[in-house]
């Protein structure tokens, strides 16, 4: 049992990993741009590549790696990762760095989905059907999620601060480091996994036939446009803004991710009590903050105040837009899942690229307007999505039609 618990922490370093690679870049992006001789808004495509290509291969990637041993799986995807990092570490030409963030993001999702399943698969007794089976479940995918927010908390303004205070290759060896000992944890403490029945999505896809479906992606992909058209630039906002130094900044990401974890329950517990509410009121406090940190944006002391709350905000964005999306795929959750890591990304990558462009054209000054556009379009388009329920209720059935017809042609 210690050894599965053991393998389970295993699997959250690796998701840790994962994240601090895929986002530790945003803490250090003016650094690159200067190292690498490129402008910001061409470096921003470091982090809205790499979620393009989680977007556009996610679905696909999990579905080839179905039948392969779980273990070879994890173990490949997480040297992956580390190799990358020390490319990262040793480059100083942004054509590699850029191909080696297009690598890692292929195997991404794959990491992230099989690290769940088999979190779930390990802690579970042979007969897999005991209440306490389901609990032990919850508990071992709840601790593999956690990297991520702990990735946001301490991964990030790590790499930050590392590439502030030791040098940028540092910041990139520490994430080789960290993967590799995923890689090396997964090897002497996962067994074996075989898979022992393919998990086919065909079946799956009549959920992407309803419209509301895609009206729910789409604002799924605002969202996410809505939060990191701006996080994704947090640095130069900080920078040129509120004329932080590196240091703070670092600080500053490190109490924006202490402050997601927090808000992350907070969202959480909203949701068990209200979901559509609480789902609604999301893009909404978005548009709130990001007013906020345009209208103290240039005041050091109130915008270190406002961080916190920027970070409690942004926390709710994962676990709010997962479970709006799993209201239309309760038919097909595994395929939702796989829906919700891609389109999450593309919204990742037009944010990041709409943020790139108004950087460039008008400067880090109207960056909050960007995300406060898509939190405005999300709310628009969940307002629609809710509205086509409403609708459906109103609708009375063909048969109770046909009958009210019938009474009306009797009275007549």
């Amino acid at each position: 049992m210690r050894k599965t618990s053991a393998a389970v922490l295993v699997l959250a370093l690796g998701v840790f990993g994962i994240i601090t690679t895929e986002m530790g870049i945003v803490g250090v992006l003016p650094r690159l741009s200067a190292e690498l001789g490129v402008p910001p808004s061409t470096a921003g495509w470091l982090v809205g590549a790499f979620a393009l290509v989680i977007a556009v291969t996610g679905p696909f990637t999990t579905l080839l790696a179905s039948g392969i041993d779980r273990k070879k799986v994890l173990a490949a995807s997480i040297a992956v990762f580390a190799l990358s990092n020390a490319v990262y570490a040793l480059t100083t030409q942004y054509e590699v760095m850029l191909a080696f963030r297009i690598i890692p993001a292929v195997f991404h999702p794959v990491f992230f989905s099989v690290a769940l399943a088999t979190a779930a698969r390990m802690v579970v007794t042979k007969d897999g059907e005991d209440g306490e089976d389901a609990k032990a479940a919850t508990r071992a995918t709840t601790t593999v999620f956690a990297g991520v927010t702990v990735g946001f908390a301490f991964g990030v303004p790590l790499t930050s601060y590392l590439a502030e205070h030791l040098s940028l290759p540092a910041a990139f060896w520490f994430g080789a480091l960290v993967n590799l000992i995923a890689f090396l944890g997964i090897l002497r403490l996962l067994p074996s996994l075989p898979v022992g029945q393919r998990v086919s999505y065909g079946s799956q896809l009549s959920v992407l036939r309803q419209p509301r479906m895609w009206l729910t992606i789409t604002s799924v992909v605002l969202i996410f446009a809505a939060m990191f058209s701006v996080y994704g630039y947090f640095a130069e906002y900080l920078g040129q803004v509120t004329d932080m130094d590196g240091s703070w900044v670092s600080a500053m990401l490190m109490a924006f991710g202490i402050v997601m974890i927090l808000g992350n329950f907070a969202f959480g517990s909203l949701l068990q009590r209200n979901l559509v509410r609480t789902a609604l009121a999301y893009p909404a406090l978005c548009l709130l903050v990001y007013v906020l940190v345009y209208a103290i944006g240039p005041r050091f002391v109130p915008m270190v105040l406002g961080v916190l709350v920027w970070g409690a905000v942004h926390s709710g964005g994962l676990i709010v837009t997962q479970s709006w999306l799993g209201r239309d795929a309760r038919d097909a959750p595994e395929f939702g899942n796989s829906l919700f890591i891609s389109f999450s990304n593309l919204g990742i990558t037009l944010g990041t690229a709409a943020g790139g462009w108004v950087l460039s054209a008008a400067g880090a000054r109207r960056l909050p307007w960007v995300g406060a556009g898509f939190a405005v379009a999300a709310l628009v388009v969940m307002l629609v999505r809710l509205s086509l329920d409403r609708a459906g209720r109103r609708t009375p059935r063909s048969g109770e039609a046909a009958a009210s017809h019938a009474a009306v042609r009797a009275a007549g």
